[in-house]
């Protein structure tokens, strides 16, 4: 899993497939990294509450901008997470400047196959996507939101994680034990000036590993 001593979501982004688009080592280091996640409950089976939103984001340097836990009522699971993405996105941008390449990272397969296949024709719109693009009706006007930040920002991709090693899991999944981490200070945290893994070379997670080169 994780090297030692490397930012948390950068190694999870370096380490994760990102469906429909190629996933070189020279392009995995963004200036951003974001980590989403929605849950839901359904309120007929006890008094929990509905669900919640989780999102984490970090430099490429591994200091934390900012962490978020929100309780959210939502009809299911999938538009929760839907949610969370769009939140999340929308909280960055106003902490990142408009050049900025973020990494996505969502432990659900249809969002974040969605999210790339939309890269993918924002950069040919006669692209035609092996995985067609559809949205849960419930999820309104989120996922117009979420379409938007993509246009925003310089670069972007999604990369799929397991729920297990999210760390915006446990934030939305209980956000009543997690309420303290939305009164932490906000940052506007700029990353730091590229590192030599940014030069081509593959990041330590790779670098060791075997087969053909290109």
């Amino acid at each position: 899993m994780a090297a030692y001593g490397r930012p948390t979501l950068r190694d999870l982004f370096d380490e994760a497939p990102t469906p429909h688009i190629a996933h070189p080592p020279r392009t995995h280091h963004r200036d951003f990294y974001l980590a989403t996640d929605g849950s839901y409950r359904d309120p007929r089976g006890g008094n929990d509450p509905n669900g919640g939103l989780g999102v984490v984001i970090e430099t490429r340097d591994g200091e934390r901008v900012t962490r978020l836990s929100v309780p959210n009522e939502t009809p299911d699971n999938n538009v929760a997470e839907y949610r969370a993405l769009h939140l999340g996105l929308d909280v960055l941008a106003e902490r990142a400047p408009d050049d900025a390449r973020v990494g996505v990272l969502i432990d659900h397969d249809d969002l974040a196959g969605n999210v790339n296949a939309t890269v993918l024709a924002g950069r040919d719109p006669g692209f035609e996507p092996a995985h067609p693009v559809s949205v849960p009706h419930a999820t309104g006007l989120h996922w117009r939101g979420i379409r938007t930040r993509i246009r925003d920002f310089a670069e972007l991709r999604a990369a799929r994680i397991p729920s297990g090693h999210n760390p915006a899991h446990p934030l939305a999944n209980v956000p009543d034990e997690y309420a303290h981490v939305n009164d932490e200070p906000d940052r506007c945290v700029l990353p730091g000036s590229s590192t030599a893994g940014d030069n081509g070379y593959p990041p330590p997670s790779r670098a060791d590993r075997g087969g053909a080169s290109d």
